[in-house]
């Protein structure tokens, strides 16, 4: 039998406060004093509080979109993506970027900002909401789409992202089938769902060939190119050097043939890289980058629909959504030498 939700009176006695009280907090109003939105908010989240959505709200055309990050051109695909669609719906956009990594999600600031802009809706990108946050913006009527989710959402929040596992697998295997062996992976961050399903897509790959993952092959880094460099410095250090490796993204896999080039290595001849994403840039880089494409205008667009399907009161068909990924190769990535 489902869990019977709380109700707000239940909190409200919990937390010895009035049901007002708790709808203040919930609300994001601010004369509540700091001690007594603590103890609210804490308990909202203990009883994991989704108050019923309401679509009152008439649209005043504009959306929120949250990235993790702003610095890559990988922000720039997705943002691309969404801006096509609100463009020719008339609705403009608030871009903000987290920048906390280790919390993934935007502070209290950001929620009386949102509310005082009356914003449509958000599409969250890598960066996820606390759970007095989403109940918040379900007081206000405020939907919520998800890019590539860091955790599990809700299942009443939809998410958009691609097939990821099934890409780790393909570099992976790729590899395998020229012939390398000694494969490592330079992932995402540990927490974020899309690395660790490249990962897992990763290891399958190796646990079918019966190759071993030998230890200190798989790293954790921020998809960003510093992590690369740092991830790749430490592979080329340990005793049984990779001859191939595969990035969890395109940033990384540039930061990897920054440190190749700099040690005197060839790509493809000493070592392989594949990457994942297919930015612009994978095409001209030297060597061109064998990579993972993962539609990122598509997966952006698909949001953004999903978006204004739950801004006009509409439910989406479904709340998961995974496009699909294919390998790209070019000239990084051939036999090893051994």
């Amino acid at each position: 039998m489902a869990k019977r939700r709380p109700t707000l009176a239940e909190i409200a006695g919990d937390a010895g406060v009035s049901v007002s009280t708790v709808s203040k907090v919930i609300n994001g109003h601010l004369d509540v004093a700091a001690d007594t939105r603590r103890q609210v908010e804490r308990l909202l989240e203990q009883h994991r509080y989704q108050p019923r959505r309401h679509r009152e709200r008439r649209p005043v055309g504009l959306i929120d979109l949250v990235f993790l990050d702003l610095g890559s051109p990988w922000a720039m695909e997705i943002l691309t993506g969404v801006e096509e669609v609100t463009h020719d719906a008339g609705f403009g956009i608030v871009v903000s970027a987290v920048h906390d990594r280790k919390r993934s999600r935007p502070g209290r600031k950001w929620l009386d900002n949102l509310q005082a802009r009356h914003s449509d809706g958000v599409v969250l990108v890598l960066s996820e909401l606390s759970s007095q946050q989403q109940a918040q913006l379900d007081a206000l009527g405020i939907p919520v789409v998800t890019v590539d989710p860091v955790g599990d959402p809700a299942r009443e929040v939809p998410a958009v992202g691609a097939a990821n596992w099934d890409g780790g697998l393909t570099a992976t295997e790729h590899l395998i089938g020229l012939g390398h062996r000694r494969i490592a992976m330079i992932a995402g961050p540990s927490e974020v769902m899309c690395s660790r399903a490249r990962v897992d897509g990763y290891r399958s790959a190796m646990r079918d060939a019966e190759l071993p993952v030998l230890d200190g092959y798989v790293t954790h880094g921020d998809f960003m190119a510093g992590t690369g460099k740092d991830l790749t410095e430490a592979l080329l250090d340990l005793p049984e050097p990779p001859t191939a490796i595969f990035a969890g993204s395109d940033q990384m896999a540039r930061g990897a043939y920054e440190v190749l080039y700099k040690r005197g290595l060839s790509v493809p001849d000493d070592v392989s890289v594949v990457g994942f994403d297919d930015l612009p840039e994978a095409e001209w880089a030297t060597p061109p980058l064998t990579t993972v494409r993962q539609p990122l205008r598509d997966m952006a667009q698909m949001a953004t629909r999903m978006l204004f399907d739950l801004i006009n009161g509409n439910e989406p068909e479904t709340t998961r959504v995974e496009l699909a990924t294919r390998l790209i190769q070019r000239d990084s990535t051939a036999p090893p030498k051994e």
